[in-house]
């Protein structure tokens, strides 16, 4: 039985130009559109890996117009779609605004067909390429910090600190406004910790009534109060040999904090009702949103247990602050989500991205998250528009007076941007800033933007 032919996409509103490319290109199954409403039933319905598309298509044969709207339709179905533009003899600018917009290659017409297939085939190889690529990191075991998406330099140097501490014994103290990945940085942690084997137990000290936290921390002895039938071990000592995350420690009450002071520096405890003096071995780590620092005076909280608790002290950034991040993490939700409602090929739309890019996200990722997940289930088009995300952009601007670092803060902005808007693609954020491929390694490194 013959092996089944792969699609390829003719997009050309001549008929004997169709039929010559169609001998030319035998070896695939040629699907042919004449116009971009047939050209996007025809894409549904055949998924083509890779697609030739001419630029001057009806109803405006002699302009460009229907072709660039085409081609961000098509993009914006399958990113991954391998599109090859064909132009006209003198149309070098037009040719580079289609490689901007995402095309993987151009042609000036009239063109060699043996040529052209050349492209075609190293196009598919690399399509190919790709989705095994994808395949392999989605089997591949999932590292302590790969729940951390950034391409910032802050976030960067937080992560080799992470790396750094976790194989000490320090108490941690993650500082950061809700939302920001505080429990993802306490997990990563405990994963790289020689504990990692042992359990990682987590308490919310905002979360429980005062009256129920001591209990909740130490555990309580049988008959220590009403309703205490039995024996119950704490989070501490269920933690014993693992590692305890206390999130919002700032709300610890007084009354408990010299109680987990003597915790600390003893690393015994004593239930609720009992006497015995329980050696516990645990890493600590903690989180809060608040200032704890005593210079500070912003809360009550002593000081003592605070220099205690902050032998490493990690402050992480909001997402505003992430240049490139707020993009990057959209499309990364986009990828997990569609797949999880079974969405293939959605895709974010340019306004949907400057949306993204201009907003100050106050609740942070958890905000941008959850913004993504309701717009992959609600929105009726595959392309998610900035409507469906459902935000209002606000913008800010600071100024600096110094022109070279005004320059260079601009090129690190728009490179960062750039990389996020089209997901790292490097090829791709070239030809989109105009700069060859060597001199935006060369900006890359210089400005220390990580890959």
């Amino acid at each position: 039985m013959a092996e089944k032919r792969r699609a390829l996409m003719i997009v050309e509103d001549d008929p004997a130009l169709q039929m010559q490319m169609r001998w030319a290109f035998d070896q695939y199954e040629a699907v042919l559109a004449a116009d971009r409403e047939s050209a996007i039933v025809q894409f549904r319905r055949f998924e083509p890996a890779v697609v030739t598309m001419d630029l001057g298509l009806p109803p405006d044969q002699d302009g460009v117009s229907e072709g660039f709207n085409l081609l961000e339709q098509l993009l914006a179905l399958a990113s991954d779609t391998k599109i090859v533009v064909l132009t006209g003899q003198n149309d070098r600018d037009n040719a580079v605004r289609a490689i901007g917009l995402g095309a993987y290659d151009f042609f000036a017409k009239p063109f060699e067909p043996e040529i052209l297939l050349l492209t075609i085939d190293r196009a598919f190889r690399l399509y190919d390429l790709q989705q095994e690529n994808r395949r392999l990191q989605s089997l591949a075991p999932s590292t302590p910090l790969a729940g951390i998406i950034t391409r910032d330099p802050e976030m960067q140097r937080i992560c080799r600190t992470i790396e750094k501490v976790a194989g000490t014994n320090a108490t941690v103290m993650l500082l950061g406004a809700s939302g920001t990945g505080k429990e993802v940085f306490a997990r990563a942690v405990h994963d790289l910790s020689p504990r990692s084997a042992q359990r990682f137990v987590a308490i919310n000290c905002a979360a429980i009534p005062e009256t129920l936290l001591e209990s909740e921390l130490f555990g309580y002895e049988k008959g220590a109060f009403t309703g205490a039938n039995k024996l119950t071990l704490g989070k501490i000592e269920t933690a014993h040999r693992g590692t305890l995350l206390l999130d919002e420690i700032g709300d610890l009450p007084a009354s408990l904090q010299a109680k987990l002071l003597r915790f600390l520096q003893e690393r015994v405890i004593e239930r609720v009702g009992g006497r015995e003096e329980i050696p516990i071995d645990v890493r600590v780590i903690c989180a809060t949103h608040q200032d704890l620092n005593p210079v500070s005076n912003q809360i009550h909280f002593r000081e003592d247990l605070f220099y205690r608790l902050a032998e490493i002290v990690v402050k992480i950034p909001p997402l505003r602050d992430r240049k490139g991040d707020a993009a990057l993490l959209a499309h990364a939700f986009l990828r997990r989500f569609s797949a999880e409602q079974k969405r293939s090929s959605m895709s974010l739309r340019r306004d949907a991205v400057d949306a993204i890019e201009s907003y100050q996200w106050p609740g942070n990722i958890r905000e941008l998250e959850n913004c993504i997940k309701r717009a992959v289930i609600m929105a009726d088009e595959p392309q998610i528009s900035a409507a469906d995300i459902g935000i209002q952009t606000l913008t800010t601007e600071t100024e600096t007076l110094n022109l070279r670092q005004v320059r260079e803060d601009a090129e690190k902005k728009i490179i960062l941007r750039v990389l996020g808007r089209l997901d790292g693609n490097i090829a791709k954020t070239a030809e989109v800033l105009g700069v060859s491929r060597p001199t935006l390694y060369d900006m890359i490194n210089r400005f220390g933007i990580r890959q």
